[in-house]
């Protein structure tokens, strides 16, 4: 399954507020928490590659919801192979905590959005213009909301997502920063609930993030 309109995932993946990192995630509970998202309004679902089964996990997430009901794609994508095999498995987009020519090049070819991982105007400007649909700025809390709005005045046409260290104290300030979308993992993930099985923990969770990224954009 390849993506048809790559504008429109970069809407879909915007309309979530967040993008869901489900790093580490368990065949046994990924729909669970899947479903606990959603119920929360974040519909996009990152699952990273480093995980053994991410291929499987891709497209068991992306076969429980209708269509554009949800988008669901792969992190920490290091390389042309894993992008493809991503692609194949279902991915409607691919995100990467670096930039890699190749990774970007395979997306293009199927049309499927890519975010490689960025800190610097340079390597944005790279990205950018290798074929790059948005960039991710990571790890985010190294220099924080200000360095994204100091990258997004000189670059404004560059979409970017910032991931790393992005909470509910300050998901809101990368949004006002100019972050089309925020990335979170462990602020949005609950280990603990998901182990015990309190998944409306996540909920609540995602319903905050969402609550408090619509206000930054209404402001």
């Amino acid at each position: 399954m390849v993506a048809l309109d790559v504008h429109e995932d970069m809407q879909r993946l915007a309309d979530s507020g967040v993008v869901a990192v489900m790093r580490g995630a368990d065949a046994d509970t990924i729909i669970d928490v899947a479903d606990a998202l959603h119920e929360g309004g974040v519909t996009a679902y990152e699952i990273t590659a480093d995980n053994p089964d991410a291929m499987d996990l891709i497209r068991e997430v992306s076969a429980s919801f209708s269509d554009r009901e949800a988008i669901v794609g792969a992190g920490t994508v290091l390389d042309a192979p894993t992008a493809n095999a991503a692609i194949q498995a279902g991915a409607e987009f691919v995100v990467g905590p670096n930039f890699d020519e190749g990774v970007v090049e395979t997306c293009n070819r199927y049309g499927t959005l890519v975010a490689p991982g960025i800190m610097t105007p340079t390597e944005a400007t790279d990205a950018y213009s290798a074929g790059a649909d948005l960039v991710k700025v990571f790890p985010a809390s190294s220099l924080g909301p200000g360095h994204l709005k100091s990258m997004k005045g000189p670059l404004p046409q560059i979409p970017m997502m910032p991931t790393g260290g992005v909470g509910l104290d300050n998901a809101a300030d990368y949004i006002e920063a100019g972050a089309v979308v925020d990335g979170a993992g462990g602020a949005l993930m609950d280990d603990e609930a998901i182990e015990n099985g309190d998944f409306e923990v996540i909920t609540e969770t995602a319903r905050e993030f969402s609550n408090v990224i619509d206000d930054a954009r209404d402001d």
